[in-house]
């Protein structure tokens, strides 16, 4: 052991400010807070995004566009993919639990059957919503279309 090796006990030092304890402890008086001002005052508590009176960046950087609160996302599955699904499960009816298993979608998404592709097969399909030239393109070859 020698003197440069020394440390203190662990828990012995205290590393935090122990404010407002009188002007020995190097921290009374106004006790850190400065003088005057709202950040001096008790129950001061500043808002959120609050910039000292400039103006905050929240207000100052324009905002663009409009946001409809009110649309339905749709997860788009196309007409070639309900006839590689058919194909490789062997099945002629599909709904929305045969899309979750096959990792399509997830539980919270809502389907909507496009017409991108060639169907092949009489299928029976059911989803939350069809295309127009889709539905035609189901029902052509004497398949349903059903919505959820």
């Amino acid at each position: 052991m020698e003197l440069n090796n020394l440390k203190p006990a662990v828990g012995s030092v205290r590393k935090e400010k122990r404010i407002g304890r009188g002007q020995g402890s190097g921290h009374g008086g106004t006790s850190t807070r400065g003088h005057k001002g709202a950040k001096s005052r008790s129950g001061y508590s500043s808002k959120k995004g609050f910039q000292g009176g400039q103006m905050p960046l929240q207000r100052l950087v324009p905002k663009f566009g409009f946001k409809n609160i009110n649309r339905v996302e749709y997860k788009a599955i196309n007409l070639s993919a309900l006839q590689q699904l058919s194909e490789e499960l062997g099945i002629a009816s599909i709904d929305f639990q045969t899309f979750l298993d096959a990792g399509f979608v997830s539980k919270n998404d809502k389907v909507k059957i496009l017409a991108k592709g060639e169907l092949k097969n009489k299928l029976d399909v059911k989803a939350h919503a069809f295309s127009k030239s889709a539905k035609e393109a189901i029902e052509k070859l004497e398949g349903t279309t059903e919505l959820i």
